[in-house]
């Protein structure tokens, strides 16, 4: 099948079919509405809680990225003024790959920049004809070839944009690199996506977070989110992956929860308690400064645990805060645990079950909102994380069950949460899961 014609879907479920309803809620409770704006066009997708939307004040519009059939990548648009809805904006090829999914970012100069990383080959980008605005042809760049796999995007004060990324180093023929040796780089660039450096040729590092010779080889690393604060700082929280005790295997298990914080004005890598790690994280430093969490090397129910996502946020900017979940060797439900930092140590209990936490905002200097949701149900359920304490907030309800989460970047109501369907199959052929957004009502 041609690109043009997997690029074509039709024009009815390209147009913004809305629906608005409140959702149930406790007393009190936030009144969120919803609007289903492309149906049964959404394929399964690997994104993390990164980059998925963003406000643009001087447009006054809100632009959104999602996956479809065969993983292409797609850019809608709300005008806040006309409370319309664009149709979706074809603006690259998935390569019929879950992994190759858009995250977006807008450029200091307006224009708006999509990333995929083609599994395990390359980075390209894709960059709006115009500023302020998706419509048009788009412009493909390759940015790098440098096996690249989950683009994390952000822009600091300044205007220099970062995609953290994970090389597949094996793919790259450096010498002796094993099938789980995946580190995270990141890419850089100061002129608005025209040219780009790794952290490579800045630092002089073979890595950014990584490691190689782990007796139990997990050395991949598994972002479960980056969140760039107001201050600049850029809290991350990861998971390894790798092949066990058994030999290399790529993504076997999973093991451990580890918190760092990147200083993008000094490239340097940092503790919970401060430490300056430098510009590469080691195994070293992971395991010595790093670990907020053990879990055990094993494989409960066939589940590999911790989860690829993981949420980090901070109370009063200050004391850092972990969310993750884990599969259940009693084939019971999903752990929901919360990893707090007290100010000396790490303090980890569980929350929930059955749940996977998807992303989550903040409201004030103390209070966070989490959106999770159940396998196989529809609906978004919401919390409230307040100093350490979890309380259930309300029920976002949606036609079919949501895959992922993303909060707005700057986001404006009624467009705060974009929630991506989740299709019937795993296949990226097939493209049956609704977009969806939610916002507080303000009535």
């Amino acid at each position: 099948m041609s690109r043009l014609v997997r690029g074509l879907v039709p024009a009815l479920l390209l147009l913004p079919f809305v629906i608005t309803s409140p959702a149930d809620a406790t007393p009190g409770a936030a009144k969120f509405t919803t609007t289903t704006v492309a149906t049964n066009v959404a394929a399964r997708s690997d994104r993390r809680p990164v980059a998925g939307g963003l406000y643009d004040g001087k447009a006054r519009k809100t632009f959104i990225s999602w996956a479809g059939q065969y993983e292409d990548n797609y850019v809608q648009s709300y005008d806040h003024r006309s409370a319309k809805w664009s149709t979706p904006v074809r603006v690259g090829d998935g390569d019929s790959d879950s992994h190759n999914y858009p995250t977006m970012i807008q450029a200091p100069d307006g224009h708006l920049l999509v990333f995929r990383g083609m599994h395990n080959v390359e980075l390209r980008m894709s960059r709006s004809p115009q500023a302020h605005s998706a419509e048009g042809v788009w412009e493909e760049t390759l940015v790098s070839k440098n096996a690249a796999t989950y683009p994390m995007p952000f822009v600091t004060r300044d205007g220099t944009i970062f995609v953290f990324y994970r090389e597949t180093s094996r793919d790259i023929q450096i010498p002796g690199a094993q099938v789980d040796d995946r580190p995270m780089l990141y890419m850089v660039s100061k002129d608005s996506g025209k040219t780009w450096k790794s952290s490579k040729e800045i630092t002089g590092d073979n890595w950014a977070i990584g490691s190689v010779k782990r007796a139990d080889n997990m050395n991949e690393i598994y972002i479960g989110q980056l969140r760039q604060e107001r201050n600049g700082r850029v809290r991350i929280v990861y998971t390894l992956a790798g092949g066990g005790t058994e030999g290399h295997l790529h993504d076997r298990y999973h093991r451990n929860i580890y918190y760092t914080w990147f200083d993008p004005r000094n490239l340097h890598f940092y503790s919970v308690t401060g430490r300056d790690l430098g510009t590469q994280i080691d195994d070293a430093d992971q395991e010595n400064h790093l670990k907020v969490a053990e879990t055990p090397l094993t494989l409960p129910n066939g589940v590999k645990s911790p989860d690829y996502i993981q949420l980090v946020g901070t109370t009063l900017g200050q004391r850092p805060f972990l969310l993750w979940f884990t599969g259940d060797d009693a084939k019971g439900p999903l752990h929901n645990y919360m990893s707090t930092w007290n100010g000396r140590t790490w303090e980890t209990k569980e929350v929930a079950r059955g749940l996977r936490t998807r992303d989550m905002e903040q409201l004030d200097p103390f209070t966070w909102r989490v959106y999770a949701t159940e396998d196989g149900k529809p609906n978004v359920n919401t919390y409230l994380v307040k100093c350490g304490k979890w309380t259930p907030e309300a029920v976002i309800p949606t036609a079919k069950p949501v895959q992922r989460v993303e909060i707005i970047d700057n986001f404006r109501d009624p467009v705060r949460a974009l929630f991506s369907g989740a299709s019937s199959d795993r296949n990226v052929a097939i493209a049956d899961g609704d977009i969806t957004v939610a916002g507080i009502s303000r009535r």
